[in-house]
């Protein structure tokens, strides 16, 4: 579990977070959503330690990462997997040494204990016969499953996403959506995703948090969205004609 207490960060004066506390729960797929300029990218950011808030704690099942210095702050970062937005493999390296990239630097097992959890790691996002191949030779929703396996290779506690289907069709989303979830409850990591996509928030928003310039507007699950009398939210999520109709049929159900 990670807790977030009274978050504050300021930059030459204006107040980006502005006493935030939360929750990200365990074993859940936990969102945090906002419009572009929130301060979701600035909380996430603090949550990991690259950046330090102003006030306020930042717990990981109880150990503070404000008041930790460097070694335990490494320590700590050995216990976090990262799926950045643009997968970031390495070009000139296979899909294989991509996913042993993070056991080669941390671990202390043999090379073929490494390599072998390397394609354990493959198998689990079904991307075990593109071991050989280059993230050029494969597509955009390979490229993420790869980053996927590289995350979870060093069987990590917390599980952060940014973006996660940025660039992605619908139906590639969804397989991502799906995946990260199952891993999520598979390990029991307390995952935290970064998103902009309402699919995504409808599909696996077990845990959702809402920022609005900055505050925590709203918490709540997926169901929860639906239902939710939060203005701010609703003019959020209900941008799109799709999701307006999800409401208005919402309360037609209520009101029959």
């Amino acid at each position: 579990m990670i807790e977030v207490k009274n978050i504050t960060k300021s930059f030459e004066g204006r107040k980006v977070l502005n006493d935030i506390s939360a929750v990200f729960e365990t074993g859940k797929t936990n969102l945090i959503i906002g419009r572009s300029g929130s301060g979701k990218t600035v909380l996430i950011k603090n949550i990991i330690g690259l950046m330090k808030p102003d006030s306020g704690e930042i717990l990981y099942d109880g150990r503070d990462l404000t008041s930790m210095n460097k070694q335990e702050l490494n320590m700590l970062r050995r216990e976090m997997g990262m799926l950045f937005q643009g997968s970031a493999l390495f070009d000139s390296m296979t899909v294989l040494e991509n996913v042993m990239f993070p056991l080669n630097m941390f671990s202390k097992e043999s090379y073929k204990d490494r390599e072998k959890r390397a394609m354990f790691c493959l198998e689990r996002v079904n991307l075990e016969e593109a071991e050989h191949l280059y993230p050029s030779e494969i597509s955009g929703g390979m490229m993420k499953r790869a980053a996927i396996a590289r995350a979870i290779a060093l069987n990590p506690k917390y599980l952060f996403c940014d973006e996660p289907n940025s660039g992605l069709d619908p139906k590639t989303s969804l397989l991502i959506d799906d995946l990260i979830h199952d891993i999520t409850t598979e390990y029991q990591m307390t995952t935290v995703i970064n998103t902009h996509d309402m699919n995504s928030v409808m599909n696996i928003g077990e845990n959702i948090i809402f920022i609005k310039e900055g505050v925590k507007e709203w918490q709540g699950t997926k169901d929860q969205v639906i239902t939710s009398n939060n203005k701010a939210l609703n003019d959020f999520i209900f941008a799109s004609d799709l999701f307006r109709k999800v409401k208005e049929v919402e309360m037609k159900q209520e009101e029959g």
